[in-house]
């Protein structure tokens, strides 16, 4: 059996790899456990070099590796290259604040001397997709390397590419042999690699279904588990807001990574007041970007990942407009040579609670416009969701602004006239159906380890 990358501006194949035998991958899985039982012992000022090795790789390669995603997943050059050195930042992060991160904690009690002791917990399992192939796996990867553990990757079929190029820099950096492998394999065998005694932990970044069932395999054999799922990030304009700042701030979280971001923003509730405004603003701001060759400079969009990807998002949106949305922007395919995967960016307004892009997950450039009555009615809209991994507000009042982020909106990140990101210092993932867990910051290196409690008499 084979697993191929195609290229998604015309269908072509890139590579064909092989498969990984059921044997193959309990032989990687043992190398990995083999290499950690020596690496555990290694203090964190040798893993911090390490990990400022692979950050200068990673920037050394950056323009390579952002050719490889654009050939393997239809990213943008310059977006690629951002990515990579994304990676390279957090591997900095990590390196530099690890140590303090995992310091033993003291705590006062009756005993003569008790305190917390963070400890690696062994091989963890990461399920990663193909939307930011890179910048998933490090935002694992660095702090779990930092703590002491291991890794071992299942990507998403369609960038091994990337999955063998990560492999490849650890290697470089000048890790131990095996500490991190990709396995080559399908889906179908995650249920046996979790189930190897050896694996001691997942995390998941993916859809909410492909959660349900990971959840469900690691709960058989009592594995922790951090779930980072789908979204349908919700961005509030209120009355006083700044429309043109935040239809250009909107415009751009929209079609980050051409919409194929769970953080990407989906729903925009607008006070109807100023939604006529806005959405003037907001078609304007999408209609600038440029869609191309993601290996040509100027491009800001390239194709979806995948053609059947388009196709699923296309009928979505006809879905839409059947159930009475309205489409101001896009809504085709384009006519361009090859079985590409290009998709217009599109709009679609008045978009009420019967229409399937009020709830769905919208993954592709596709906005869903919806009218609030008042900021009450715009949060009701907001929390309106089985999502929960982030949300924005924009309005030009400080106090109120904060008060929406911190105490209304039901979503693991809330932003302020500003897009939802990620950030190597800041806590990130979502709650309901949107994952459990964190990764990144001090919370996001405390998922994989054992945190020990120390009590002398």
């Amino acid at each position: 059996m084979s697993i191929s990358s195609i290229n998604p501006v015309n269908g072509s194949i890139i590579k064909h790899y092989q498969e990984d035998a059921e044997q193959t991958i309990d032989q990687k899985i043992d190398q990995v456990h083999l290499a950690w039982l020596n690496y555990k012992e290694t203090d964190f000022s040798s893993r911090s070099r390490l990990l400022l090795q692979v950050s200068k790789l990673l920037t050394e390669r950056k323009d390579q590796l952002a050719e490889l995603m654009a050939l393997e997943m239809g990213k943008p050059l310059k977006a690629g290259v951002a990515e990579i050195l994304k990676c390279a930042s957090v591997c900095e992060y990590y390196a530099k604040n690890g140590a303090d991160f995992l310091a033993d904690q003291l705590i006062t009690t009756g005993a003569s001397k008790s305190y917390v002791s963070f400890q690696p917990i062994g091989l963890v399992l990461a399920i990663m997709p193909w939307n930011f192939p890179f910048w998933q796996v490090f935002r694992f990867l660095a702090p779990a390397l930092m703590a002491g553990n291991a890794g071992v990757l299942k990507h998403s079929s369609g960038v091994t590419g990337c999955a063998l190029e990560i492999e490849k820099i650890i290697g470089d950096a000048g890790f131990p042999p095996h500490i991190f492998k990709t396995l080559i394999c399908s889906s179908k065998v995650i249920p046996k690699v979790i189930e190897n005694p050896y694996i001691k932990a997942i995390t998941l970044t993916g859809s909410t279904e492909a959660g349900k069932k990971v959840a469900e395999q690691a709960g058989k054999f009592i594995k922790k588990t951090v779930l980072e799922l789908g979204g349908s990030d919700p961005y509030i304009i209120l009355e006083d807001a700044d429309l043109e700042k935040a239809a250009k701030v909107c415009a751009e979280a929209r079609l980050i990574n051409n919409g194929q971001s769970c953080i990407a923003a989906k729903r925009f509730i607008v006070i109807e007041s100023v939604e006529e405004k806005f959405t003037q603003l907001f078609k304007t701001e999408m209609e600038k970007k440029k869609t191309g060759d993601p290996l040509e400079p100027d491009t800001d969009l390239g194709p979806m990942a995948r053609a059947e990807l388009r196709d699923e998002l296309h009928q979505q949106v006809l879905k839409g407009i059947e159930q009475g949305a309205k489409c101001i922007l896009g809504g085709e395919i384009p006519a361009m040579d090859g079985n590409h995967a290009y998709y217009q960016p599109t709009i679609l307004s008045q978009v009420k609670s019967d229409v399937l892009a009020y709830h769905e997950e919208i993954f592709g450039p596709v906005a869903a416009i919806i009218t609030a009555k008042d900021t009450d009615d715009a949060i009701r809209i907001a929390n309106d969701t089985n999502f929960g991994l982030g949300a924005a507000v924009f309005t030009e009042n400080a106090v109120l602004a904060e008060d929406i982020a911190r105490n209304k909106l039901a979503a693991g990140s809330c932003f302020v006239n500003e897009g939802v990101k990620s950030d190597a210092a800041l806590p990130f993932g979502g709650i309901n159906q949107s994952g459990y867990g964190r990764e990144l910051s001090m919370f996001g290196i405390h998922e994989f380890v054992n945190i020990k409690t120390v009590y002398i008499k």
